[in-house]
């Protein structure tokens, strides 16, 4: 399936547009799974397809070494990590990354509904050549 990055670029802004809202009826200060339940009710109302919760498998070698679960993967395309923290720093954007190099996910976004502004960073994955143009293929259980 291969993945272009005007369709990219409209999934990830509805995304963002999605948690803007949210952020906006409930402002900072819940926790995340708070969010991801209003997030989810959301992305329902705006016809995004999604998996909450998923559980992925990691390899490390070719070798199942254990499963993480990504908040969200929208519409097969773009893994969402939601944070409910005062900043965000480098470790949670490294760690969005991770995940989108772990899953062979070309796509992510990070998400933090704690601070008083919704803070937002797109991710991706560093080991694919071309962002937005490879077929995505994660690695699900």
């Amino acid at each position: 399936m291969e993945i272009n990055k005007v369709e990219i670029d409209k999934l990830t802004h509805k995304i963002i547009g999605c948690a803007m809202k949210v952020h906006t009826i409930l402002g900072n200060g819940f926790q995340e799974v708070i969010y991801q339940r209003a997030l989810a009710i959301e992305f329902e109302k705006q016809g995004l397809g999604f998996n909450r919760e998923m559980e992925m498998s990691i390899y490390y070698e070719g070798i199942d070494i254990g499963t993480r679960r990504v908040d969200f993967f929208v519409e097969d395309k773009v893994m969402v990590e939601l944070k409910a923290i005062e900043k965000l720093e480098a470790v949670h954007k490294a760690q969005a990354i991770n995940y989108c190099e772990a899953y062979n996910i070309a796509d992510g976004l990070l998400i933090n509904f704690g601070g008083l502004s919704l803070e937002f960073n797109r991710v991706y994955n560093k080991k694919l050549v071309s962002p937005n143009t490879n077929p995505i293929n994660p690695k699900i259980k």
